[in-house]
């Protein structure tokens, strides 16, 4: 019987329908499993160390921390690597919490770069040999476990530490996550350990200064007020080191350090006697002629820029003639190829005192997997001396990598920061100078401490002076901040003739910290 097409077209439709409606519907996401969480562990060791002839004995803990979600849901298993002096009334002795930056760094290499009580032996300038395996671990007696108990701590995706159970990126990845991610650690760590009441330094390396501006305005907010949060080679304000379109102030702000460089390495005829002299002059020059040279753009009359550029070549031995041909304006990967000479090697960004060479110079960059003359120098002494160091000396095992630099977490992060001061916010500004200023308003016996290398062309200093001078202190909090500079480059700790004024003043600041504090 042949049934009329109507009828069958109805009923295909009637039978379809569902089909077709709910294809066409979004798909539910499937429900992840949370990942497996570890417990928390620790390996605990006991050593000492010989610091200014008075021998220390300690206790060196290596372990883990959970970090939790508001329905106490593990999210992150955190490593640190803790020293204690024993002996002492942990109550009242100071606690640094330390870390590196990135973001994505662990904390390693402030760990036995120097400020721990092993510290590794760094090559020095042009030291090939050194560079290569074995490495050695000597008794840092320029530790700073002298004046505080240290707490070192990787940021999660970095090192040992991880996402687990109900975690994901997004919780840690970025300004304002990794910094509640931190301050959840750090409360954490003086609930477990007895140290409510011990004085509290945070320290941070480079992106962990921006850390620390982040998270001591979050600690402080939760009641955890801080004696001092200690600046290793600092930035805050990103746009004074990025040079970009019609932005001028890194031009400003990295000539000093352009200068400083070329100092070091001779270039300058004749050379400066004083180098901290020197500086100052070149800054003079960098915030009034220059700044307005820069300033009037193409309205700058042809005489005055000429006279600029000469005054330029004085400071950087960069001649004139690429000076102008520049506009005046030579980016940081320029002044790192040129300072040499037209065929001399590459100068290092992170510090200018070591030099590579370069396999094809006429490139307009040094090509694809260049690591840089001061990563090179370090990079496999670092990695192989603190592997050891964990496994062999502290006995924390772990089937894991050491992830020392992860460019996950770096690729993940989120950039996006909303100031907690003024009318509004930019998040493209990326300026977290406003969160420190913040924490020492509601914070004012806080203490600042900001130490930076004349050679670091990663955070030139001139950047750090100009960002604490614009984050609108108040008169009263001024003086909480204070200032000092090295002869080395961002790791202020690779130069050994700089490590006894790091030590010492880092030292000084904290007694001053806290005896401030004790004296109310």
């Amino acid at each position: 019987m042949k049934r009329p097409l109507g009828l069958c077209g109805a009923l295909l439709l009637l039978f379809a329908t569902p089909a077709l409606f709910a294809a066409n519907q979004p798909h539910p996401e499937p429900v992840k499993k949370p990942l497996p969480v570890p417990k928390e562990r620790m390996s605990v060791t006991h050593a000492s160390v010989t610091i200014d002839g008075r021998q220390i004995p300690y206790t060196a803990t290596a372990g883990t921390l959970l970090l939790y979600n508001k329905k106490h849901q593990a999210t992150a298993s955190v490593f640190y690597i803790a020293y204690t002096e024993d002996g002492v009334n942990d109550a009242n002795r100071p606690i640094t919490f330390a870390y590196n930056g990135g973001p994505g760094s662990s904390s390693d290499l402030v760990n036995i770069g120097g400020f721990g009580p092993r510290r590794l032996v760094w090559p020095a300038p042009g030291d090939i040999k050194a560079e290569q395996p074995p490495y050695r671990l000597e008794n840092n007696q320029y530790s700073i476990l002298k004046s505080t108990d240290l707490v070192f701590v990787d940021a999660v995706g970095t090192g040992y530490s991880r996402i687990v159970g109900y975690g994901t990126p997004q919780m840690f990845y970025g300004f304002v996550a990794d910094g509640r991610a931190f301050a959840q650690f750090i409360e954490r760590y003086v609930a477990k350990f007895g140290r409510w009441n011990s004085p509290k330094f945070l320290l941070g390396e480079s992106y962990g200064t921006t850390r620390n501006a982040v998270l001591s305005n979050d600690l402080v907010n939760d009641g955890v007020y801080l004696n001092g949060v200690i600046m290793c080679s600092t930035v805050l304000d990103f746009p004074t080191i990025n040079f970009s379109a019609g932005n001028d102030l890194p031009y400003i702000l990295y000539l000093p350090s352009y200068a400083a460089v070329a100092w070091y390495h001779h270039r300058l005829h004749p050379r400066p006697a004083n180098l901290p002299q020197f500086i100052e002059q070149v800054k003079q020059f960098a915030r009034g002629p220059y700044l307005d040279a820069l300033f009037a753009g193409t309205a700058l009359p042809t005489a005055q820029k000429q006279k600029i550029a000469q005054q330029l070549e004085q400071f950087t031995s960069i001649p004139v003639s690429l000076w102008l041909k520049a506009d005046l304006r030579i980016s940081l990967p320029v002044f790192q190829r040129r300072v040499m000479g037209s065929t001399g090697p590459m100068t290092g960004r992170y510090d200018g005192r070591f030099t590579t060479p370069e396999l094809q110079p006429l490139l307009p960059f040094p090509g694809r997997g260049a690591a840089g003359a001061a990563s090179t120098a370090i990079n496999g002494a670092i990695t192989a001396a603190f592997d050891n160091y964990v496994s062999q000396v502290l006995h924390y095992k772990s089937g894991r990598i050491y992830d020392q630099l992860s460019f996950t977490v770096f690729r993940d992060w989120n950039w996006t920061f909303h100031p907690p001061v003024g009318l509004g916010y930019s998040p493209a500004a990326r300026d977290v100078a406003p969160a420190l200023a913040r924490a020492m308003d509601n914070d004012p016996g806080m203490q600042v401490m900001f130490n930076n290398g004349y050679f670091d062309m990663a955070t030139p200093f001139f950047a750090t002076e100009y960002t604490v001078n614009h984050m609108g202190l108040p008169a009263s909090l001024r003086d909480n901040v204070h200032f000092y500079f090295y002869p080395v480059g961002h790791m202020l700790y690779v130069n050994p003739k700089a490590l006894p004024m790091l030590q010492q003043n880092i030292g000084q600041f904290i007694a001053m910290a806290t005896a401030s504090a004790a004296g109310h």
